[in-house]
């Protein structure tokens, strides 16, 4: 019965990793593909990403979203975090239930109504005091409306299982708020806050809803490029976009697993001394 059973799970497990990684793979393996019609292959080249290079658009389009999605994380993150300090150190704070409320509101509420929301307000805000302009800045506050959510959420799981005896014990040996804090606190919660950075970054980096309402002249963002040149085919300069994202992403996979590890095994040292 456990043999039948191991042998399902592993079945189920194969096909699913085929289900979710088989598309990558076919993506990259066509990236190298001569032929200008991505599903003929016709033999191996590198043509595509020296024509990808040589595209300005996407080069400008990649490095606006580069732009929009770190200002975002660090305006998220900044925000984000001191909600969950308020929401889970304040127990007296009146607004709790509101904010609760408010943070919720972005997870579930669809990008298509955010997005008009957001235009509909700078519309009126630029008609009435003439700021923001449609651009780099209402894209990135878009982005953050959403992503702080997120870093809330996340830095206030961290927070709810922080154990407070250890700032208790600071402030009793003398040491300030502010120095319990940064000693202390900060780097307990810091994988939280890298998290929360991180997932801020990827959901800047990859949004087309609320960058198509709140993107104006000259803030043409990379996936809108990529949305917009796929409307008339899929093009193998685009397969080599996605290559060079997939390969970076693994790699920071892979150096953060690395971290981790080591992290791990020093902590498991000084344990056993």
């Amino acid at each position: 019965m456990k043999a039948r059973r191991s042998i399902f799970l592993f079945t189920f497990m194969v096909f699913g990793y085929v289900f979710l990684y088989a598309p990558i793979m076919s993506l990259i393996i066509y990236s190298f593909n001569e032929s200008k019609v991505v599903s003929l292959w016709t033999g191996f080249s590198l043509k595509w990403y020296k024509a990808l290079f040589a595209n300005q658009d996407i080069l400008n389009a990649a490095w606006l979203s580069l732009k929009i999605a770190f200002m975002t994380a660090n305006l998220a993150v900044i925000i984000g975090t001191v909600g969950a300090l308020v929401i889970v150190r304040f127990k007296s704070f009146k607004g709790k239930s509101i904010l609760n409320g408010l943070v919720t509101a972005p997870l579930v509420m669809p990008d298509v109504m955010t997005g008009l929301a957001l235009l509909l307000m700078f519309v009126v805000l630029g008609q009435t005091i003439g700021w923001p302009k449609r651009g780099i800045t209402t894209i990135t506050l878009g982005h953050a409306t959403i992503a702080i959510a997120y870093v809330l959420v996340v830095v206030r799981a961290r927070l709810a299982e922080f154990d407070v005896d250890l700032e208790e014990a600071a402030l009793d040996l003398g040491a300030k708020p502010m120095t319990v804090f940064f000693r202390i606190t900060l780097p307990i919660i810091f994988p939280s806050i890298a998290a929360g950075w991180l997932l801020a970054f990827t959901l800047s980096l990859d949004d087309v809803v609320l960058a198509s309402f709140l993107s104006g002249p000259g803030s043409t963002t990379l996936p809108l490029v990529v949305f917009s040149s796929i409307r008339k085919g899929v093009s193998p300069e685009i397969n080599a976009l996605a290559t060079i994202i997939v390969l970076l992403v693994t790699v920071g996979i892979l150096i953060a697993g690395y971290v981790v590890n080591r992290r791990i095994k020093t902590k498991q040292r000084w344990q056993d001394i």
